[in-house]
């Protein structure tokens, strides 16, 4: 019989099955989603005073938009980092494989827009200063992650493939060339 540690018939262990990485990814997803895209905007908004708005408008419906948008990208990458990089978002179980397929097509960084995303599409559907500056916040902190911690271990990881993966694809707005 053989032991559930050793390599499977394509060369993956138990611990890179697609399902069981996909079942890993959803749960980090979801503790990261709710604590910095729901329990901390909610405190922010309690601490600022901001209710539901009364009437929907404009603000309310672009909102909604980026919102949808947003957590479409996210589910996308958790699919991606889980059947191609046989790894979860999460940086103590990073995919195994480069992903530069799907949203990393485009960006290097999709996760962190999608959560930008979202909190923008709160904001806006809230009309909250207060939470865009969390938004703001966010996105300073996590762009120190990525240069400071992120890209690095890629390069020690993935080496050249991430190097040329780097020229092509920039780190936060699509377009050609990487930086």
């Amino acid at each position: 019989m053989e032991d559930a540690s050793e390599d499977g018939e394509d060369g993956e262990d138990a611990r890179t099955d697609p399902v069981f990485v996909l079942i890993r990814g959803l749960l980090y997803g979801s503790l990261f989603v709710g604590l910095a895209l729901v329990l901390l905007p909610a405190s922010v908004l309690r601490f600022s005073g901001v209710v539901r708005p009364a009437e929907y408008g404009l603000a309310q419906g672009a909102g909604i938009g980026l919102v949808l948008l947003g957590s479409a990208v996210a589910v996308s990458c958790v699919l991606f980092f889980a059947f191609v990089g046989r790894g979860t978002p999460a940086p103590f179980d990073a995919p195994r494989r480069l992903v530069t397929r799907g949203p990393y097509r485009f960006v290097r960084n999709p996760m962190y827009m999608s959560a930008l995303l979202v909190l923008g599409g709160a904001a806006l559907y809230y009309e909250s200063a207060w939470l865009l500056a969390y938004a703001a916040l966010l996105a300073a902190v996590a762009d120190l992650f990525v240069r400071h911690y992120e890209e690095p271990r890629l390069a020690r990881s993935f080496g050249a493939e991430y190097a040329a993966y780097r020229r092509r694809v920039r780190r936060w707005w699509p377009g050609a060339g990487g930086r």
